[in-house]
């Protein structure tokens, strides 16, 4: 898949997850903040189950998971602290500042990663341009929740 492909895909998930925040804080209006968590994650494992099943060839080789390191394990639980912590802050922050700070962590730690060179990744320079992209990404956030 072409670069920019790629990066439309991505910046249409990305579309997609500041829709979750506000979208589950309706959930939880109804059922509670943790039960919204839940439902919202038991909707998308069937999903994820659907897709592994119709075009991503079964189940068969999920066995190997056991094998791996446990930092390869956690993803799941890493998105569940996302999805419960976005229910709980976005009443406060708002579907914007929810998003921004979101986007903002996930720089900062994705940085860190890449100089890094952890997790099976690369490692790529921390350079003074990747820090301006970060410092304007901050000063963006405190814009976004702030004013």
């Amino acid at each position: 898949m072409e670069r920019s492909w790629m990066l439309a895909l991505m910046a249409l998930a990305g579309g997609m997850i500041a829709l979750q925040a506000p979208i589950n804080a309706g959930l939880g209006r109804s059922v509670g903040t943790f039960a919204a968590a839940t439902i919202s994650f038991g909707v998308g494992t069937i999903a994820l189950v659907g897709i592994t099943l119709a075009v991503g060839g079964g189940f068969g080789e999920t066995g190997g998971a056991l094998r791996l390191p446990w930092i390869y394990l956690i993803g799941g639980l890493l998105g569940a602290v996302y999805v419960a912590s976005a229910l709980f802050t976005v009443k406060t922050l708002g579907a914007g500042g929810v998003a921004a700070a979101t986007i903002t962590g996930q720089l900062i730690a994705a940085i860190v990663i890449d100089q890094l060179g952890v997790l099976g990744l690369d490692a790529r320079p921390l350079t003074w341009e990747r820090v301006l992209g970060v410092a304007l990404l901050v000063a963006g956030t405190y814009l976004v929740v702030t004013k």
